[in-house]
């Protein structure tokens, strides 16, 4: 089967690449969605002892935490939670904003919890020497949707090259919970919240995209818009020319 296949070399890969860095193995945040279950999958069988999963609820929703629960429970996964409310709360307030707010889009807000976490797994990952392994999909990736210096955050992008749709698909063949396979995509940024709904179009349409076959004109300029806005997270961090004056 093919996504065997896919998950055999994915394991392969990830392992190969902590050797090769010299590292102890992996970390990597566990939200209780598709593409961080499908990571821990990956992880567990690439270094079965030597990967962390950190489960760093933030406001989250209960619903969210049962989710993470059964990921964890159905990989026996090495798993810490550590709770970032407080921390959130105290650098919301200093920074004048109301972190209570959570029923509407904040996207400064958004981002600082995003980055909050990274800061979180680089911290373990330095004292274990462990690399980073992000969730992020080569859908998500495509468009920029995703945290500059936070959920980008990472050494390693083992799902990089995978469209939603084979993210699923994998999903379903390393059984991941089906609670987990079936709910909407969200980088749970505040309540209620599916990235979906933020996008303002489907996966489904984004993969079409992607792959060449999307046919909605309108959903195809808003993705290229959005492209061009967050070419900025694609790359690395833009150098003046060299000049003269500059040169040795």
């Amino acid at each position: 089967m093919e996504a065997a296949r896919i998950a055999e070399n994915l394991a392969g890969w990830v392992q190969a690449e902590v050797e090769g860095a010299g590292a102890h193995g992996i970390v990597f945040g566990l939200s209780g969605g598709v593409d961080s279950a499908v990571v821990a999958a990956l992880a567990k069988t690439a270094l079965p002892n030597n990967h962390l999963a950190l489960v760093l609820p933030l406001h989250t929703a209960p619903g969210d935490m049962d989710d993470v629960r059964s990921v964890v429970d159905a990989f026996g996964l090495n798993a810490q939670t550590i709770e970032l409310d407080p921390v959130y709360d105290s650098l919301a307030r200093i920074l004048g904003a109301d972190p209570a707010v959570e029923e509407r889009p904040d996207l400064a807000l958004a981002n600082l919890k995003a980055r909050l976490r990274m800061m979180v797994l680089y911290y373990h990952a330095n004292r274990s020497r462990y690399l980073v392994a992000g969730t992020g999909n080569r859908s998500q990736l495509s468009i920029g949707y995703f945290t500059k210096f936070g959920d980008g955050g990472a050494d390693l992008m083992p799902l990089g090259h995978l469209v939603k749709s084979e993210v699923v698909e994998l999903a379903r063949l390393l059984e991941v919970p089906q609670a987990v396979v079936d709910k909407p995509p969200s980088a749970d940024t505040w309540r209620g919240h599916t990235d979906e709904v933020e996008l303002g179009f489907t996966y489904e349409q984004l993969e079409q995209y992607v792959l060449g076959s999307l046919e909605d004109e309108a959903v195809r300029e808003r993705i290229t818009s959005l492209r061009r806005s967050s070419s900025h997270k694609l790359r690395t961090p833009k150098l003046p020319p060299p000049t003269s004056a500059m040169a040795r």
